[in-house]
């Protein structure tokens, strides 16, 4: 596993607590990629777009097999650069361009998984060099230094480990009250006081 310094975020899930009325946030998880003492990243991974992976590789001048076209995997990462890509994977594999997450995961915001999910055979096939899981954004979330502690003392935020499970197998409308129960909470039961005496 790679080291990550206490105290941050990184490879845990950000649940949107259900007085966070943020529009870009509301009954959100967002997967964090990064956090340190700079800031924190990550995407957002229950905000499915009405846009299929057939429709995103003939943007990028790919050609979708057949066995991915109506596939819908494509989610609002966040309200930051929604017009640049990202694939949240595993296995971490070689790519031009990858945020390590862990040593399974990691996030990358190149062309080239794009293309290698384009030319692989479907995914039963051991000649199938993509990867096994993986979700893509449009965009991410990000937090300047010490912002997303203030927020969490705020009470908008709950967080926890990532559960691949969750992260990459659980049906999307499933993953905030999935990502909750994890720590043992209905989050339908909270409110914005928790907390607070």
């Amino acid at each position: 596993m790679r080291m990550v310094e206490t105290g941050y975020l990184t490879n845990q899930f950000l649940i949107a607590m259900p007085n966070l009325l943020d529009p870009s946030f509301f009954h959100s998880v967002t997967y964090i990629c990064e956090h340190n003492e700079h800031g924190a990243m990550g995407v957002i991974i229950n905000q499915p777009l009405e846009l299929t992976l057939g429709e995103l590789m003939e943007q990028l001048g790919v050609k979708a097999p057949a066995h991915l076209r109506d596939k819908k995997t494509i989610y609002q990462g966040g309200p930051v650069s929604v017009e640049r890509g990202f694939v949240l994977h595993r296995p971490l594999g070689q790519w031009e361009s990858t945020l390590p997450v862990t040593d399974e995961i990691g996030l990358t915001s190149s062309n080239d998984i794009i293309r290698s999910m384009a030319d692989s055979p479907p995914e039963n096939s051991s000649k199938n060099t993509a990867p096994q899981d993986y979700l893509i954004t449009l965009g991410y979330a990000g937090w300047g230094a010490g912002q997303l502690e203030a927020e969490i003392l705020e009470n908008s935020w709950l967080s926890c480990e990532a559960n691949p499970e969750i992260l990459f197998h659980t049906e999307p409308e499933l993953r905030w009250e999935a990502a909750a129960s994890l720590i043992g909470v209905n989050i339908h039961q909270l409110t914005g006081e928790a907390g607070h005496a």
